[in-house]
């Protein structure tokens, strides 16, 4: 590993190949060996999720298999959650440097494990097995899994410990280690599952799985090391990853525009009222989350989140493996769409991660547990930084507004068959997607962390969780208006099913600010989440009496028909933020999920696409006069485009708009008014600025300086802090 690494900082080439031998010796052979790879990880992934227990992994697809050097580098990783290019090398590069080799030692047929994110890993959940390939008694390489887990014996049941405020509460950690022997699990390791989850069916089965899938690549590596010698494999792999790294650049170079890039979101954490378990964290917190990207000739990227909040007492903190999913999963979905997807691309762009900031905690007792409620609010902020690149190269295909922040829905208690259970609902894996600048984006088919997921059939997640759905319904107008529309999400709503105690918890994509923005004009995505909670229902009863069941807690803003005509409206509980409450049999449940961005200005939408989308469902008539400025009517039973009426209303908006606009000039004035006078702004914003004046003096004076105020310019602190 330290030979490798001297030789790319002397060289700037993976392991020094300035050219690339083999594969001008005989191309042919050269990528018919990296298929045999790649169709090798695919497989391994495809026949592990057919034997996994977790419904997760088998009906979302929560799994990623990948094949890496000795040193820890990925070579090619499989379908799937492609955020685990870089983690798992993280992984094994700490045992490396830990010096695993002399203890607990590194032998044919080990397997090691490991959550734990200061390690190499996402988050709590993403639980990782990597077993050494040996060959003629040499280490030659590594195979690694993920499993993302439903169920990790956290302070609340499911995976996503969305509550956790430090790390003794996220749940059980496997740091590192050699958890199986002889191509097996070890039984104290077994064991030590079942006696700490609430579920640990779907873990050791899910681990099980991971190790067959990881030791049927390993024999195929094996095989083709027999065919190809040693030396040949080698120094073909090098090549794959060298390849990689020059893919990433000449990537960059044709598709984007050197420069500099900025862009900022925010993330405005909220805990619904008496919601705080622990007295650490504050109930209300905005998150600063700016982004600089830099852009060289040659391609070169530099990712830099300089300025961003310092980390806190919950659960959304990242560490630098996570931040490295992020960009894995950006990059995946953007410039490394096809070819050879490894370590070679991660070398072709340089992260910056302030220490002591939420995306680089200075303290390993940091909870990570949901650390994608802002990973992905980031890395969609750099997604559309790629997308203006691509736009201004004239690549108008590739432009993709973001990606989307899912809040998750999890639960533990006893389940319906008198046992104790945990589980996360992984349907999450299907809200909407940000446009594109040539389409819409998708309806309830997208998930950022996994560009193939879905939300699974809602009866394989009866038999997990103590529910039974009454609906799915989708959310109209909860995509980001634009000429090209932002995908809609949707609401499922359950009733609680033979179960006297399920506590139900919630993580929440920002409740109080817009975290999935638009593009061009387009409008962000709907953001405030709200949870809905009807108890003591008797649905039973009312099914006999009425034949009625409700489909929405709320339809355009007011409460379901249904509910109103069952008597139910007046014990609808509306809940906002993140959530944990307890219910029994007869109780009503209901969640939202998120969705995308939209693209360019609403007015451009073509009359007949809006048309289509309020006959879908998907937009309502209301907001499609308002903001798309189409008028429809009815005519002999349908909505139809008023034309006439829908040019006058486009026109006065369009007038509207000149009338209320500003010089900028004039706008600038006015805010820095506000600024220097400070009273204005809410104590969570006041709060958010002096968190990251004290941690970042070279953002502060940035931030001055734009402003022209003084150097030593603060806003007043709050009064009190809670």
């Amino acid at each position: 590993m330290e030979r490798s690494e001297a030789l790319f900082a002397e060289t700037g080439h993976y392991a020094g190949l300035r050219t690339l031998p083999l594969k001008d010796e005989d191309p042919l052979r050269y990528e018919r060996v990296y298929s045999r790879l790649h169709s090798t990880v695919v497989s391994a992934r495809e026949g592990a999720r057919r034997i996994a227990a977790s419904p997760g992994v088998r009906e979302v697809g929560e799994l990623v298999f990948a094949l890496y050097t000795p040193e820890g580098d990925a070579v090619t990783i499989s379908t799937g959650i492609l955020v685990h290019v870089h983690t798992m090398s993280r992984f094994i590069k700490w045992m490396i440097h830990n010096d695993y080799e002399d203890e607990p030692g590194i032998n044919a047929g080990d397997v090691f494990a490991n959550n734990d994110t200061f390690i190499g890993s996402v988050h709590v959940p993403d639980v990782m097995d990597v077993v050494p390939v040996f060959f003629g008694g040499e280490l030659v390489g590594w195979v690694g899994g993920v499993c993302h887990e439903l169920e990790v014996g956290g302070i609340t049941g499911g995976g996503d410990v969305a509550l956790a405020q430090e790390r003794f509460t996220e749940g059980m950690f496997v740091c590192a280690e050699k958890v199986g022997l002889n191509d097996d699990l070890r039984r104290d390791y077994i064991v030590r599952c079942e006696r700490n989850l609430r579920e640990p069916a779907f873990w050791i089965m899910d681990e099980k799985a991971k190790v067959s899938a990881c030791l049927e690549i390993r024999d195929r590596v094996l095989e083709l090391i027999e065919e190809i010698g040693i030396d040949t494999y080698r120094g073909i792999v090098a090549e794959y990853i060298e390849e990689g790294r020059r893919t990433q650049l000449e990537r960059m170079r044709l598709m984007s525009v050197p420069g500099r890039y900025r862009a900022v979101t925010f993330y405005g954490h909220v805990a619904a009222p008496g919601q705080q378990l622990l007295p650490l964290g504050r109930r209300e917190t905005l998150l600063h989350m700016p982004l600089e990207v830099t852009v060289g000739r040659d391609g070169f990227t530099t990712v830099d989140f300089e300025g961003a909040s310092p980390w806190g007492y919950h659960s959304m903190n990242c560490t630098k493996a996570a931040m490295d999913g992020g960009l894995f999963v950006t990059l995946t979905q953007s410039i490394g769409y096809d070819g050879k997807v490894n370590d070679g691309s991660y070398e072709g762009v340089r992260l910056h991660l302030p220490e002591g900031s939420w995306t680089n905690p200075d303290s390993e007792l940091a909870a990570t547990a949901t650390a994608w409620a802002l990973l992905l609010p980031a890395f969609g902020s750099f997604q559309r930084i790629l997308s203006r690149g691509f736009y201004a190269r004239g690549f108008h295909e590739e432009v993709f507004v973001g990606q989307v922040n899912t809040p998750m829905v999890e639960g533990g208690g006893t389940n319906q068959y008198g046992r104790p259970f945990g589980c996360a609902l992984f349907e999450c894996g299907a809200g909407g997607s940000g446009a594109r600048a040539i389409m819409d984006g998708l309806d309830t088919g997208y998930a950022g962390w996994n560009p193939e997921s879905d939300m699974g059939n809602a009866e394989i997640w009866e038999h997990s969780i103590p529910w039974v759905y009454l609906a799915r319904a989708i959310d109209a107008d909860s995509g980001g208006y634009g000429k090209r529309r932002g995908g809609v999400a949707f609401t499922s709503l359950w009733k609680i099913h033979k179960t006297p105690h399920i506590m139900v918890a919630t993580s929440e994509h920002s409740a109080r600010v817009f975290d999935n923005a638009g593009m061009c004009g387009g409008y962000p995505a709907s953001t405030l989440q709200y949870h809905y909670a009807l108890r003591k229902v008797r649905l039973e009863e009312l099914l006999a009496r009425y034949a009625k069941i409700p489909r929405l807690p709320e339809v355009n803003g007011q409460v379901d028909p249904i509910l109103a005509e069952l008597g139910l409206s007046g014990q609808l509980d509306r809940i906002d933020g993140a959530y944990l409450g307890r219910f029994k049999d007869g109780d009503l449940f209901s969640h939202s999920y998120n969705s995308g961005g939209g693209f360019g200005d609403p007015l451009d939408r073509h009359p007949a696409d809006v048309e289509r989308d309020v006959h879908d469902g998907l937009a309502s008539r209301e907001m499609s006069e308002v903001v798309n400025g189409v008028v429809l009517r009815e005519t002999e039973g349908a909505l139809c485009t008023d034309w006439e009426r829908t040019a006058e209303r486009r026109q006065a908006i369009r007038a509207r708009r000149l009338a209320e606009s500003v010089p900028v000039a004039e706008w600038y004035e006015a805010q820095r008014a506000r600024l220097q006078d400070g009273s204005s702004f809410s104590d969570p914003v006041a709060t958010m600025y002096g968190d990251c004046r004290r941690l970042s003096p070279a953002f502060w004076r940035q931030f001055t300086e734009f402003w022209g105020l003084p150097a030593d310019f603060e806003l007043p602190e709050p009064a009190h802090e809670e």
